[in-house]
């Protein structure tokens, strides 16, 4: 049986998991700073630690994947003061809105999702034990920062020397820190923040810096150690450096033993066939519910599930219209087989080992896709039962094929295309035209149907099915 390897940022190599206590893995991810809808770079991000998620617990592990909410930052700040609202009503709806959305693309809730505001006492201590260690000040202007050089360590995650940091550095001469690398752990209140993002510390009244949180909440839902840490890239550098240099600087040993970041969404520019980041600065972003409106649930999971989580991702819609088709002929491969319910994977079969082995090197989604393609294609050919219902329940465990394949094949009536009595009215009417030997009449309604996106499947027995193309 093969091993479980990861892509460890810090190791910078694969290496082959194994967790602090066995049989047992813990896994902290940072999640969203809820004050909008999530986008698509967002959902690639949730889609890569949800896949990770189910194949330790099929791996055998007894899980707890820590997903935090982060309700307390400057930009929710300023949205909830702009739309004159509290912080708390404006964080607890878009959290609603990313649980729906989550939810639609069959994305599953973790175990934990601690919230940054019920653990500011947390913070606090562990800001308390780095000023003992020399490693937080508290400067001029009443924030607390982290002191950069004197943690030995700093940089060994990102690869970034403090020399070619400073370099890049800019000096702010409204700001107390003493070198401008150091980073804020606690934030000075000020007059014309809202009384409910300011908490009394030893330091004075303020708020924690976004840093502190996931070191905080780690630590308390996980341990000061733990298995594994995952994000996007983008958090790599500053912000888990960051989180590194905290706790590893607050508690003298390790915080985790893995580092796992997803890769970035590039957008595709539908004229010159581009892609670029996808970013709000750009303004080039889509989120989760307008790309819910253009394209199944299971279309826009398939499509990202098709990349590599550490590559980037290209959207565009004729990316996803390629994974439309493509999830389209896997569910085609199951029409007509009656699998029954309660799938089990055999783990011995010569399909599964293959799934096992692309799963087992680093989450490789699109290997094990590509079984499940080789498999299809035995089951066009064999019409197995036996073969469909192993073909099924691998697909599961991608979070793919759970429905029946015709309630996939015949969706799509509500984006404007014919609803189903419309297709049932024309494949009867096309019936008796038939049976009146009207061929003429007869194809001109299958034409009608395939030109409205209608393809039927004939068979000696008459037109027993049909899908939309």
């Amino acid at each position: 049986m093969s091993q479980l390897k990861i892509y460890n940022t810090l190791a910078r190599e694969k290496q082959v998991f194994t967790p602090i206590e066995p049989g047992k893995a813990g896994m902290y991810v940072c999640g969203m700073t809820i004050y909008d809808y999530c986008h698509i770079g967002h959902a690639r991000m949730m889609m890569a630690f949800d896949v990770i998620y189910r194949w330790l617990k099929v791996s055998g592990y007894q899980v707890t994947y820590v997903r935090n909410i982060t309700d307390i930052e400057d930009k929710i700040i300023k949205r909830a003061v702009e739309n004159g609202e509290s912080i708390f009503s404006l964080t607890s709806r878009f959290e609603k809105y990313m649980d729906e959305d989550t939810a639609a693309l069959g994305i599953l809730p973790p175990d934990v999702v601690p919230h940054a505001t019920a653990y500011v006492p947390q913070m606090l201590s562990i800001i308390a034990q780095l000023e003992q260690k020399g490693l937080a000040y508290k400067s001029e202007d009443g924030d607390v920062n982290f002191s950069v050089r004197n943690f030995p360590g700093y940089g060994k995650l990102s690869g970034k020397s403090l020399d070619d940091l400073r370099a890049g550095e800019r000096v702010d001469i409204n700001t107390g820190k003493r070198d401008p690398l150091d980073f804020v752990l606690w934030k000075a209140s000020k007059e014309s923040e809202p009384d409910e993002v300011k908490w009394d510390s030893t330091w004075g009244s303020g708020r924690p810096g976004w840093h502190i949180e996931c070191s905080a909440m780690s630590c308390a839902t996980l341990g000061q150690h733990f298995d594994i840490h995952g994000g996007g890239a983008d958090l790599q550098f500053p912000h888990h450096e960051n989180e590194i240099a905290q706790s590893e600087g607050a508690f003298g040993h390790p915080m985790a033993n893995y580092w796992v970041h997803n890769g970035f969404v590039r957008v595709v520019d539908e004229e010159t066939q581009v892609a670029v980041k996808m970013s709000k600065s750009l303004n080039n972003f889509f989120t989760i519910r307008d790309v819910l409106k253009l394209y199944d649930a299971e279309v826009i999971r398939f499509f990202i599930l098709r990349g590599h989580y550490r590559s980037p991702l290209n959207y565009g819609v004729a990316n996803l219209e390629d994974g439309k088709s493509a999830l389209t002929r896997l569910y085609t491969a199951l029409a007509g087989i009656d699998t029954g319910a309660a799938l089990e994977v055999d783990w011995n079969e010569a399909y599964a080992i293959r799934f096992r082995e692309a799963m087992d090197d680093d989450f490789n989604t699109p290997i094990a896709i590509a079984v499940l393609f080789d498999l299809a294609t035995e089951l066009n050919k064999s019409k197995s039962v036996e073969l469909a219902r192993q073909f099924k329940a691998l697909a599961a465990v991608l979070g793919l094929l759970e429905r029946a394949p015709q309630a996939f094949l015949q969706a799509g009536g509500e984006e404007g295309g014919l609803d189903e009595a419309a297709i049932l009215a024309a494949i009867a009417k096309r019936s008796e035209a038939k049976k009146a030997r009207n061929f003429a009449e007869s194809d001109s309604i299958r034409a009608g149907l395939l030109a409205a996106g209608i393809v039927l499947e004939d068979k000696p027995d008459g037109t027993t099915n049909w899908r939309r193309a």
